[in-house]
């Protein structure tokens, strides 16, 4: 009959070896020997009837099962935080580093980024805008924890995890000729007054592919490097932009007519994880803490 009494220890090294990688570290951070670590992780696995890591090579993955028991464990080493005084899930006291593109900081995460920290003061942030490039880079190197982005990326060793998705929309001044039309199609932007994105940016390419296939040539003012730049470029009477509207225009926009633009592209804004190193559960908490306080908008549904 197969032995049902929990025992901390192989717990904890499950959890010390997902968030270090290696039995090696695992050993160091619970300050035990590696084989200690081993013997703890196979008779967790034989306990459960489950294999919870591939050895691959000398190398330790783990598998599905192992990722959804050290979620189910949160509560239980969360509340043995609290009988011994310390707080297991905020490892060593490293704060959470989170970094995000300028337009989703500014027009939506610090709202909720100070939510978040008023939840519970003992929590510490580290917070940076930066661009996708960026943003990957620093998960990758394991110098963010958590990454948000609007951006489409495909890069090997981080992990998207879509939670919100939208349609193009084509932004323009009160006023504009084309601002009482239903939707906008790429044919009525030929020779319109437009402002663009610079070239380094995906939202460039996606634009000049719209309009390349349509035969359409939109006569570009300015090149903006954000969405916020484009935005009040087009409110000042500059031109009309198609972008995004997740999460800048959300909110009612005061001097601007937003319409749909005909386009089959969708935008998905993602968290970006490494995909080497599982969520510590700061993290998770806080995307969840995301998930939870994004308001419907007539533009962006959940995902």
């Amino acid at each position: 009959m197969r032995e049902n009494r929990h025992i901390i220890r192989e717990y904890e090294a499950l959890r010390a070896v997902l968030t270090t990688g290696t039995t090696i570290g695992a050993a160091r951070r619970l300050g035990i020997s590696q084989p200690a670590i081993s013997r703890a992780l196979t008779q967790l696995e034989n306990r459960l009837g489950r294999t919870l890591f591939l050895r691959i090579s000398g190398r330790i993955e783990p598998t599905a099962e192992a990722l959804s028991l050290n979620e189910t464990l949160d509560p239980l080493f969360e509340t043995l935080s609290k009988i011994d005084g310390a707080d297991w899930a905020h490892t060593e006291n490293k704060p959470l580093s989170i970094a995000a593109s300028t337009t989703i900081a500014h027009c939506f995460l610090l709202p909720r980024l100070a939510t978040f920290l008023k939840q519970d003061p003992s929590r510490r942030v580290q917070f940076e805008t930066q661009p996708t490039e960026q943003i990957v880079a620093g998960v990758l190197e394991f110098r963010y924890d958590l990454g948000l982005t609007s951006a489409m990326i495909q890069q090997s060793g981080v992990k998207l995890i879509p939670w919100r998705k939208s349609k193009m929309v084509c932004v323009m001044p009160e006023g504009h000729c084309l601002a009482n039309r239903d939707t906008i199609t790429p044919q009525d932007l030929d020779g319109v007054s437009t402002v663009d994105f610079v070239r380094r940016l995906g939202g460039r390419s996606l634009t000049e592919q719209i309009f390349n296939r349509s035969g359409v040539r939109p006569n570009i003012i300015v090149e903006a490097a954000t969405n916020i730049a484009a935005v009040e470029l087009a409110r000042a009477g500059i031109g009309v932009t198609v972008l995004n509207p997740f999460p800048q225009l959300t909110e009612p926009q005061r001097g601007l007519v937003i319409l749909p633009f005909e386009s089959d592209i969708e935008y998905r804004t993602s968290f970006v994880l490494s995909a080497d190193r599982p969520p510590s559960t700061q993290t998770r908490n806080f995307m969840r803490h995301i998930k939870f306080t994004t308001p419907e908008d007539q533009f962006s549904e959940a995902i």
